[in-house]
C-alpha cells in the first residue's frame, strides 16, 4: 500500500520525468516531498502562470508528458492562462492542483476550490482537454489513466486533477500505467487528395504549427519538392520549412514576406493547408479576391476546417505525419504535375536598412540571423518583437522556431525557453521577447538563474505595448494606455535576479553581447533599445 501522492511520483520517474514545476502550498505539500524523495527535482517558479509555462516547454521539448502543479483557490487559478496556452500549443501537461479536505467540503475553508469556494474543477474545463476532482482514494487510479490518455488522445493536450490533501495523503493498492502509445490511422481519402494536388494550376503548401506538433518536417519538405509545390507558413508554423529553400517563400500573415505576398497575389488555384486553424492573424493580407479556388486542409482537428476560407474544402483528418507517409506510398510518381517555380520572379528588395540609434528591431533580428548559433532554438513571444523575427530571421534547420498565433500570452516564452532548456541542457534555447512581456512574466528568468537554465533572453525594449499601441494610431487615430510612463531597465532588473545582462543600442553592440552570451555559463539577459517609431509589420490585421 502506498499512498497517492508517492505513487504519482513513482509513476514521474518512470516516465522520465526529471523536473516538476510550481509552487508550493499547504494542499500540495505531500505531494512535493515525495517528488524531491524519488529523485524529481521540484522548480520553484515565480508565479503559477510561470510554472505553467515552464511545464509546456519541457513537454515541447521532450515530445512526452510534463507536469505543473499548484495549490488549491488561487494558485490553480494563477494556472489557468498557462493551461489555455498550453492547450493552444497542443502539447501534454499534467496540472495538479490541491484541496484542503474534501471531508470538510461545505464548511468555510480557506483556497477552497470546490463549489462551495473557487470551483476550480470547472475553471479549468474550458483551456483543457480533461478536468476532474479526485474526491475518494479508490477513484484515483480510473481518474489518473483518463487524464492520461485523454492528453495523449487526437489533439494532444492539457489535462486537469484536483486532488485534496487527504486524497493525497491516503494509502492504496499499488498499480503501473504506461503512457499511452497513439497508434494514428490513415485518412481514407487520401486518394482524392493525390488527385487534387496532380491537376494543373498555380499552388502554395501552407503551414502552421501544427507540423510542429507533427515533427512532420521532413514528410512536408518532401512533398513540396516531390511535386515542386512553393511554401509559405503562418505566423505559428514559422520553423516548420528552412528559409534557404529554393520553394520557400517565407512567411504569410502578419510579419509575413513581400515574396509570399506577390506569389499570392497572382492568383491560387489550389492551397494545401497543413496544420493550421487559419486564424486572422494568419490571413491577414487574403482578401476574399485572393482565396484560392480549393484547398486540401490537413489537420488532426475538423472544427475550423472550411470556415475561414470558404471555398471548395478536402479535410483530410488525423496525424499530418502518419497521412502525408501513407500519400507518398500511394503516388504514382510518373504521372505527377509539376508547375514551373522560380522564387527569383517573386522577390522584392527590401528597403535598406541603416544602423541608427536607437536600433531598427528590423535590424536588431538581422544581426540574430548573422549572429546566433544556426543550431539555436528560437522561443518568440506575443507581440511585435517576434512579428519582425517571422518576417527576418532565417530559419537554417526546421524545428528552431516556436511561436503561437492563437492563444497568445504575453511573457509567456519566457517560461517556454526555460522549461524547454531544463528539459535538454545542452540545446541552445533563445527567447525573442519584449518589454512587455518582461513586465508580466520576466520574474521566470530569476527561475533560469536558480536552477541552472542557461538561455539567452533577448529584450527589444521600446517603452510600450508596441503591437498594440501601433493598432489602435492606425484603426482608432489614437492610443490610450500603451505607453509605460516609466520604462523598464531591463539590464538592472535581471542583474537583480542574479543574470549577467547587457544593454545595447547599437548593430555592433548587440553583436558583441550575442557573442559573449553564447560563451557564458549562466543566464543572459540582452536588453536591446529599439526605435520606438518604427512600423512593425503587423498592420495587416483589421
Amino acid at each position: 500500500m502506498k499512498r497517492i501522492s508517492e505513487i504519482l511520483a513513482i509513476h514521474f520517474k518512470k516516465w522520465g520525468i526529471d523536473h516538476v514545476f510550481g509552487i508550493p502550498g499547504k494542499a500540495v505539500t505531500a505531494l512535493i516531498l515525495d517528488i524531491a524523495n524519488h529523485d524529481i527535482h521540484f522548480v520553484l517558479a515565480k508565479h503559477e502562470s510561470g510554472a505553467g509555462f515552464e511545464a509546456a516547454g519541457y513537454a515541447l521539448m521532450n515530445n512526452s508528458l510534463a507536469v505543473a502543479i499548484g495549490t488549491s483557490g488561487p494558485g490553480g487559478t494563477n494556472l489557468l492562462t498557462s493551461a489555455g496556452q498550453a492547450k493552444a500549443s497542443h502539447l501534454p501537461v499534467l496540472f495538479i492542483t490541491g484541496h484542503p479536505s474534501i471531508h470538510d467540503s461545505g464548511k468555510a475553508l480557506g483556497q477552497d476550490s470546490t463549489m462551495f469556494g473557487t470551483d476550480i474543477v470547472k475553471m479549468f474545463e474550458p483551456v483543457t482537454k480533461f478536468s476532474a476532482r479526485v474526491e475518494r482514494a479508490d477513484t484515483f487510479q480510473s481518474y489518473f489513466q483518463h487524464a492520461l490518455e485523454k492528453a495523449y488522445s487526437g489533439v494532444k493536450g492539457p489535462v486537469h486533477l484536483s486532488i485534496a490533501a487527504d486524497v493525497l495523503a491516503e494509502r492504496i493498492e499499488e498499480f503501473e500505467i504506461d503512457l499511452p502509445e497513439i497508434a494514428y490511422p490513415v485518412a481514407s481519402n487520401l486518394d482524392k487528395c493525390i488527385d487534387a494536388i496532380n491537376r494543373p494550376g498555380r499552388k502554395v503548401i501552407f503551414l502552421g504549427k501544427g507540423v510542429h506538433s507533427s515533427r512532420a518536417y521532413r514528410e512536408v519538405k518532401m512533398l513540396a519538392e516531390i511535386f515542386d509545390i512553393p511554401v509559405m507558413t503562418t505566423p505559428g508554423g514559422k520553423g516548420a520549412f528552412e528559409s534557404n529553400h529554393h520553394l520557400s517563400l517565407g512567411a504569410f500573415g502578419l510579419g509575413g514576406t513581400v515574396q509570399a505576398s506577390a506569389y499570392v497575389e497572382c492568383g491560387l488555384d489550389f492551397m494545401i493547408v497543413i496544420g493550421t486553424k487559419l486564424s486572422d492573424m494568419t490571413l491577414a493580407g487574403l482578401s476574399p479576391s485572393l482565396f484560392p479556388k480549393k484547398v486540401i486542409h490537413f489537420d488532426m482537428d475538423r472544427t475550423f476546417i472550411g470556415k475561414s476560407i470558404p471555398v471548395d474544402t478536402l479535410p483530410i483528418l488525423g496525424d499530418i505525419k502518419t497521412n502525408l507517409s501513407a500519400l507518398f506510398e500511394k503516388l504514382n510518381y510518373k504521372e505527377i504535375v509539376k508547375v514551373p517555380f522560380e522564387i527569383r520572379d517573386y522577390i522584392t528588395e527590401e528597403p535598406r536598412l541603416e544602423s541608427k540609434s536607437p536600433l531598427l528591431a528590423a535590424e536588431a533580428v538581422q544581426v540574430m540571423n548573422t549572429s546566433l548559433d544556426p543550431n539555436s532554438i528560437i522561443f518568440g513571444d506575443d507581440g511585435s518583437h517576434t512579428f519582425y523575427g517571422i518576417k527576418y530571421y532565417d530559419i537554417k534547420k526546421p524545428g528552431t522556431f516556436y511561436f503561437d498565433d492563437v492563444f497568445g500570452t504575453m511573457g509567456h516564452a519566457i517560461g517556454y525557453a526555460v522549461g524547454a532548456k531544463l528539459a535538454n541542457p545542452d540545446a541552445k534555447i533563445v527567447c525573442l521577447t519584449g518589454d512587455g512581456c518582461t513586465f508580466m512574466h520576466g520574474s521566470e528568468i530569476s527561475t533560469a538563474v536558480n536552477y541552472g537554465a542557461n538561455v539567452i533572453f533577448i529584450v527589444f525594449n521600446n517603452g510600450k505595448i508596441d503591437m498594440v499601441d501601433t493598432g489602435m494610431t492606425l484603426n482608432l487615430g489614437k492610443a490610450i494606455g500603451t505607453v509605460y510612463k516609466t520604462i523598464l531597465d531591463v539590464q538592472k532588473y535581471a542583474e537583480s535576479m542574479g543574470a549577467l545582462a547587457f544593454k545595447c543600442f547599437t548593430a555592433e553592440e548587440l553583436k558583441a553581447a550575442i557573442e559573449q552570451a553564447q560563451q557564458a555559463q549562466t543566464t543572459v539577459v540582452i536588453e536591446v533599445m529599439v526605435d520606438p517609431f518604427e512600423i512593425p509589420p503587423t498592420t495587416k490585421r483589421g
